[in-house]
């Protein structure tokens, strides 16, 4: 039996070093295990340089994403009737669907009006905030993670954004680190999303209205950017957002770490599954542990952390009425070196 599972061993080792299918498995590994906190785990899998030399591609690769100047048009339906009541006006301004594939199961949210949506924030200073509190605490219809967030030894508090944050037309964060563009993902006043790679003065220039700073852009003027599953950045939780050219806007939540129940999507998935519902454009937003989505007051997934929803910097939040929804900057006056990302 031992001399059995000794030469089962050599084999398999074979299989993972000598052959093309080998190494892709390899590979998906170390991707899925660079988007968790266990990233240096990697090494142990293709060793140090390749996993440093992956890292790089991922980025170039992501910037060049970012690069191409989207040049999609929306078409806003008409407003909808008077007489029709609150709750059908409601139906119609979020609809949520179930959504699968091959290990993974999630929810694509669907809101038919892009200007009703608006960037949540923290209520509280030095502190973020689940996007379930947000939504309860502002009204919201409905609410989804955002952007990044510094997080020490993956026990951040959720307060430090990562680059830029803006809201209602304002920049309410920015650490750029030097840099003169970012790629941002959100909307313009018209409701248009907008994604990619900008410099802060073109955002502006753009009417940007609500964005957070988050990679890569995977949909631009009705394209996919990723060829095939082997360049989806491994297998995680993810949370994306696109946009149809009537308008209407999709948040796309897919679960993952929780075998027996959803072990994750790559982004080539998230992709093919955006393209089917319609998106001439997409992009990445935060996910792993951070993957949340909320209707009426409702977690609708299952958060992949132990410890349940994560403290957000960041949420995109759907309301009914966001011209009285008020939204102070919680930042305000509050550089980044002034910020303890690891202190609560």
């Amino acid at each position: 039996m031992t001399f059995t599972a000794f030469w089962v061993g050599i084999a398999g080792l074979g299989w993972l070093f000598l052959t093309e299918s080998g190494n892709n498995f390899r590979f998906l590994m170390a991707d899925t295990l660079i988007t968790t906190q266990h990233r240096h785990w990697a090494k142990y899998i293709i060793g140090q340089e390749a996993l440093d030399q992956r890292v790089k591609e991922y980025q170039n690769r992501f910037n060049e994403m970012g690069e191409e100047r989207d040049s999609h048009t929306i078409k806003l339906p008409a407003a909808e009737v008077a007489e029709e009541s609150a709750a059908d006006q409601e139906k119609q301004l979020v609809e949520i669907e179930k959504v699968s594939g091959t290990g993974f199961s999630g929810y694509l949210m669907t809101v038919s009006d892009p200007t009703k949506i608006r960037l949540g924030v923290p209520a509280k200073g030095g502190k973020g905030e689940k996007v379930s509190s947000m939504v309860k605490r502002t009204g919201a219809i409905a609410g989804v993670n955002g952007g990044g967030f510094a997080d020490p030894n993956w026990k951040g508090n959720g307060f430090q954004p990562i680059g830029l944050v803006i809201s209602q037309g304002k920049v309410y964060y920015e650490d750029l680190g030097g840099k003169k563009s970012t790629q941002i993902v959100g909307i313009d006043g018209q409701g248009k999303m907008v994604a990619g790679r900008y410099s802060l003065a073109e955002i502006k220039s753009m009417g940007v209205k609500e964005a957070v700073s988050f990679q890569p852009r995977i949909i631009v003027n009705g394209k996919g950017l990723i060829k095939n599953a082997k360049d989806g950045w491994g297998i995680a939780p993810r949370t994306a957002m696109g946009q149809r050219e009537d308008g209407a806007i999709m948040f796309l939540v897919i679960d993952g770490r929780q075998p027996g129940h959803s072990i994750g999507a790559n982004l080539y998935d998230v992709q093919q599954i955006m393209l089917k519902h319609g998106a001439v454009i997409a992009a990445n937003l935060d996910g792993g542990s951070s993957t949340v989505l909320v209707k009426d007051n409702e977690i609708m997934n299952k958060p992949s952390s132990e410890h349940g929803e994560r403290y957000l910097p960041t949420a995109f939040l759907v309301f009914e009425h966001p011209e009285s929804v008020d939204i102070p900057n919680i930042w305000s006056g509050l550089k980044p070196k002034d910020i303890d990302p690891a202190k609560w």
